[in-house]
């Protein structure tokens, strides 16, 4: 039973759960019936009660090394003790300059500069500015619009919701920004259900961007910005092709490409990166949550050369190239942190790892099918989305008590809508991913 070293009750919960405002959180019925985690190790979780917790969901797509590395730890018990914090401003620290540089060896082309943030959500908003001071920088300030796509999620900030395509994300909050547009998503469960690794109906949906260019002209437009793999609506795959056209359009018309790889950056695909992947390069990366293990939050904007070097060549010597930033960019322990865990990923192979582990956990993700409810099964890397038959008047539901289901069995999945979505940390071993699924599957057919 874990013992709390403050305020709380002989179960471990603490006494006042009402103080915090959980995030994407049914706050009430969480409150009436509390999950709480204490403790992980590897592979595990422990909850408040005891018992240990499968993670297969990388925490929140971030523990990608595992959990509670000592080499990691280390480094951010060493940091924290020498310096704890530096300011960013007009001053640097060399740990962050060691960190850029680290991260800068390990993507692809010339994606060469790095600008630290605290977040995905930070680094979306980052590189959504970035594209339109370029622009401007260039003597080309009417490019303002920006196009995201539908199901696209790229965080909370008000430009990441902008772009983004989730309505529950957009809906509460108003007019958001001016001069978006948006792609149609990709996913396509009559041509594409049950697809292994890439479809291949699907590339023309990208020819959309030269309608959106011909609606609203080139010499308006700033950036595209889309996921690689969607993660938050449900892994949605890119079909053949498809992330091919999109940077060739751009490359047609100067609009910049973002792949927004919070999720899929670090080896989630068996690769550094998904551009590196794919073979397409954007110009410009957004990172965060395996940067640094999700040890201490961090992001990261990374740049082609190119623009790095417009804006150096557009203001006089002595004076700021880009009016952004935050308090916390490259924080000196944040920084120490993703040091640590960018040598780790390197020490252990863990992106080949997952490479290797990748038809294994295919196989084990498509024996899912035929299950009761189950109307597609999609993967690519380590990474897989089920998605369930709604309830009828009831979205969400079928894969919530799944998630519940789920818990009470020692294993923490991830549902988004009626999907859900599987990406452990790439530690995990062959019994473990048989446990994932061994569970999930007795969970699906008790529940139908």
């Amino acid at each position: 039973m874990y013992e709390s070293d403050g305020e709380a009750g002989s179960s471990g919960i603490p006494n006042n759960l009402d103080a915090y405002f959980m995030p994407f959180t049914a706050n009430r019925q969480f409150k009436a019936n509390p999950r709480l985690l204490v403790a992980a190790e590897g592979m595990h979780y422990t909850a408040h009660d005891g018992r240990r917790i499968l993670d297969g969901t990388a925490g929140l797509w971030c523990v990608n090394a595992g959990h509670g590395r000592k080499p990691i730890v280390e480094a951010v018990q060493r940091q924290v003790a020498r310096m704890d914090y530096a300011p960013s401003f007009q001053m640097g620290h060399p740990v962050a300059f060691e960190a850029a540089a680290k991260l800068a060896t390990m993507l692809p082309g010339d994606l060469d500069h790095v600008f630290f943030t605290n977040s995905g959500s930070e680094a979306v908003d980052s590189a959504l500015k970035i594209a339109l001071a370029y622009h401007r920088v260039r003597g080309e300030g009417a490019r303002t619009r920006l196009i995201g796509r539908e199901r696209g999620y790229h965080g909370v900030g008000f430009g990441g919701i902008s772009v983004g395509g989730i309505s529950p994300n957009r809906k509460f909050f108003g007019n958001l920004l001016p001069g978006i547009d948006h792609l149609p998503h990709t996913h396509n469960l009559e041509k594409n259900a049950f697809t292994r690794g890439q479809p291949e109906w699907g590339a023309h949906l990208a020819d959309e961007l030269e309608r959106i260019v011909a609606l609203h002209d080139a010499s308006t437009i700033a950036a595209v910005i889309v996921e690689p793999v969607a993660g938050s609506t449900g892994v949605l795959v890119p079909p053949r092709g498809y992330l091919e056209k999109l940077r060739a359009i751009c490359s047609k018309y100067g609009i910049l490409l973002i792949f927004d790889e919070v999720i899929t950056g670090f080896g989630r695909l068996g690769a550094a990166f998904a551009s590196e992947y794919f073979g397409v390069i954007p110009d410009m990366i957004t990172c965060a949550k395996g940067i640094s293990n999700g040890t201490i939050p961090m992001g990261a904007v990374a740049l082609r050369r190119g623009l790095y070097d417009a804006f150096m060549a557009a203001a006089p010597e002595n004076s700021i190239e880009l009016f952004h930033g935050y308090t916390y960019s490259g924080h000196p322990v944040a920084a120490a942190a993703a040091i640590a865990t960018l040598d780790l990923y390197v020490k252990e192979g863990l992106f080949q790892r997952a490479a290797e582990l990748s038809p294994y956990w295919e196989e084990a993700a498509h024996a899912m099918r035929g299950l009761p409810h189950v109307i597609d099964v999609r993967n690519l890397g380590l990474v897989c989305g089920i998605e369930l038959e709604p309830i009828a008047g009831k979205p969400t539901a079928r894969a919530f008590d799944a998630f519940l289901r789920c818990y009470e069995k020692g294993l923490l999945i991830r549902t988004t809508g009626d999907i859900i979505a599987l990406s452990p940390p790439l530690i995990v071993e062959r019994k473990q991913i048989d446990e994932i699924f061994g569970t999930l599957e007795s969970v699906l057919k008790a529940a139908a």
